[in-house]
C-alpha cells in the first residue's frame, strides 16, 4: 500500500492508520517545486518543511519513506497550464490538474511500480462500491469536502484508489494524530497555492508570460471605454475593488476579453448566468454520458468551491457540447472553473462527473455567450 504523504496532518493520519491495520504501507512525498522560498511560511503547501515533516512521520511509524522529484512534470503540466489559462482570460484551478496528472496518474503508476495494491491519500472524500462497481461520494464533513476538486478522477484510478479520511470530521483526524502521537498532529493546514509563495498570481504569470502584462482598455457593457488596466491577469471575474474606474454606479468585471486585451465590466446583474458550456468532461455516473443526458438529466451542479451544489439539468448534444442549465442563476463564474456534478444536494451524494467551464451565458438576454480567445 503506498500513501501519498504530503508532510500535513490528513495523510499522516492515514499512513498511520494503515499500518495499524496490518498494510505494508511505503510513504511517497512528492518534490514538486523549487521549494526554497516557501520554507517557513506558515499556511505553505509543499514546502521544504513538509518533507522533513512526511520523513519524520514514516520514522516514527515505521514505515519506508521515499521523496521523488517530480519537479519537472509539475512545472510542464501544472505551473504551465495555470499560465496559459490565466494568459486566455480564465480563471484556472491548479489543484485539480496536481490530482489527475500528478498524483492520480503519474503518483499512481510509481505505486503499480511498486506492486502496491492501492494508493491512499488524506483527500476528504469517500470511495465506496456500488452496483457497478467503485463510486465517489462526498465527504462526511461538508466543510472539508474535497470532491470539487477531485471531478476528475476515472473509474479506472478509482479501482486503486483508497480515501480513508472520508467519513470522518476534521477535529476527529486531529485527535488521532495527537493519539497517535505524531509530530504534525497540530500543525496548520495548507491554504495557498503551492507554487505562488508570495500568494500573488501575477508575480509568475509576469515571470512566464510576460506578454500578459500588455496594458489594454476597460470596456463597459454597453461598449464605452472607461478606463485601462495593466494587464488582464490582475482582475477576475467578479471582481469589484481595484478597478480604477470612476463611474456612476458600482461597477464588477463581468468577463476578460483575451482576443481583444479587454477587461469588461458592468453592474452586478450582468453576473448572474443560467447556462455554461463545458469542455474535457469527465462522467463517472451510470452508462454513457451521451446517452444519460441526450434529453436532460436532472442533476446538483457546484460552479465554485465554497457553494453548495444546486439545481440543474445536465444535456450532450448530437455536436459532442456538454451544457449544465442552473435552475437558479449564479453570479460570478469564470471560464477556467470546473462545474462538478452531484446526484443530490445531500452530504452522501453521489459524484457524477464534472468538466471545465469553457463559455457561460448570462441571464440577461443582450449579452452573448463569454468565450476566452
Amino acid at each position: 500500500m503506498v500513501v501519498a504523504m504530503s508532510g500535513g496532518v490528513d495523510s499522516s493520519v492515514v499512513a498511520a492508520l494503515l499500518t495499524q491495520a496490518g498494510h505494508e504501507v511505503i510513504g511517497i512525498t512528492l518534490q514538486l517545486y523549487d521549494h526554497g522560498a516557501a520554507v517557513g511560511r506558515k499556511g505553505a503547501c509543499c514546502a521544504g518543511q513538509d518533507i522533513q515533516d512526511a520523513r519524520n512521520v514514516a520514522s516514527r511509524l515505521g514505515i519506508p519513506h521515499y521523496v521523488l522529484d517530480y519537479e519537472d512534470r509539475f512545472a510542464a503540466t501544472v505551473i504551465a497550464s495555470f499560465a496559459d489559462s490565466y494568459v486566455a482570460g480564465e480563471t484556472p484551478i491548479p489543484c485539480v490538474n496536481c490530482n489527475s496528472q500528478i498524483k492520480f496518474r503519474d503518483l499512481l503508476d510509481t505505486a503499480r511500480e511498486l506492486g502496491a495494491d492501492a494508493l491512499a491519500t488524506g483527500h476528504y472524500i469517500r470511495r465506496r462500491e456500488g452496483p457497478a462497481g467503485p463510486e465517489l461520494a462526498r465527504a462526511r464533513d461538508a466543510e472539508r469536502d474535497q470532491s470539487y476538486f477531485l471531478f476528475t478522477t476515472t473509474r479506472e484510478q478509482l479501482a486503486q484508489l483508497w480515501f480513508p479520511l472520508g467519513d470522518l470530521p476534521k477535529s476527529d483526524v486531529r485527535t488521532l494524530a495527537r493519539d497517535l502521537d505524531l509530530p504534525v498532529a497540530d500543525k496548520p493546514d495548507s491554504q495557498d497555492i503551492c507554487f505562488v509563495p508570495s500568494g500573488r498570481y501575477s508575480d509568475i504569470i509576469e515571470r512566464l508570460k510576460p506578454e500578459a502584462m500588455t496594458p489594454g482598455d476597460i470596456v463597459h457593457v454597453d461598449g464605452r471605454r472607461v478606463g485601462q488596466h495593466q494587464g488582464i491577469v490582475h482582475y477576475t471575474v467578479g471582481q469589484r475593488r481595484g478597478l480604477g474606474v470612476a463611474f456612476g454606479e458600482p461597477l464588477f468585471v463581468i468577463r476578460l476579453d483575451a482576443g481583444r486585451n479587454e477587461v469588461i465590466v458592468g453592474p452586478r446583474s450582468y453576473l448572474d448566468t443560467r447556462r455554461i458550456v463545458l469542455r474535457n468532461v469527465n462522467w463517472i455516473g451510470d452508462g454513457i454520458l451521451e446517452e444519460a443526458a441526450r434529453e436532460g438529466l436532472t442533476i446538483h451542479a457546484r460552479v465554485r468551491s465554497t457553494q453548495q451544489p444546486q439545481p440543474a439539468v445536465l444535456s450532450a448534444d448530437n455536436n459532442g457540447e456538454v451544457s449544465v442549465v442552473l435552475t437558479d442563476p449564479a453570479g460570478g463564474i469564470a471560464t477556467g472553473q470546473a462545474c462538478v456534478f452531484y446526484s443530490d444536494a445531500g452530504n452522501d451524494a453521489r459524484i457524477l462527473g464534472g468538466g471545465w467551464i469553457s463559455a457561460t451565458k448570462s441571464a440577461n438576454d443582450d449579452v452573448p455567450l463569454a468565450r476566452p480567445a
